[in-house]
């Protein structure tokens, strides 16, 4: 298994993981991206995201999707969107492996962080991210409008 950057071949099989997590989520309608879009946001003109790939005979088996987000008060963060792992091949440390890589990305990008949402009821989640040490934040409620919605 390798861990590498996405490249626009790859999407495919990267939509299909994330049809996998909102399965997960309970939302698998809620996804309305396509491979179009997914192809234009991180491979067009001016791409607004990063992706990692976690390959095994070539076979996406794991992805982030990563971009900067800028915090006035501290600087430079890499959010990560989504760290998804096959059902199939989780509890193989393959997420560990890709974290690791997001953070080297992060540095080698002069970001001061990393950041990211977990949902309340993802235990495993919860227990993945405190096991790396991130501090989590009772205050901030989420706030959301959706332009897709007719």
């Amino acid at each position: 298994m390798i861990i590498r950057k996405g490249v626009k071949k790859d999407i495919p099989q990267v939509l299909d993981l994330i049809k996998e997590l909102a399965e997960f989520e309970n939302a698998p309608n809620q996804v309305t991206n396509t491979i179009e879009r997914l192809e234009n946001d991180g491979f067009g003109n001016q791409p607004v995201y990063d992706l990692f790939v976690a390959e095994s005979e070539n076979k996406i088996i794991g992805m982030a999707i990563t971009y900067f987000r800028y915090s006035t008060w501290k600087g430079k963060n890499l959010y990560i969107e989504d760290l998804i792992i096959n059902k199939k091949f989780r509890r193989e440390g393959i997420g560990l492996k890709i974290f690791e890589e997001l953070k080297k990305f992060a540095k080698n990008t002069s970001c001061v962080g990393i950041s990211l949402q977990v949902l309340d009821w993802n235990k495993i989640g919860i227990n993945f991210y405190k096991k790396l040490n991130m501090k989590f934040d009772k205050e901030w409620i989420n706030c959301n409008l959706n332009l897709d919605e007719k």
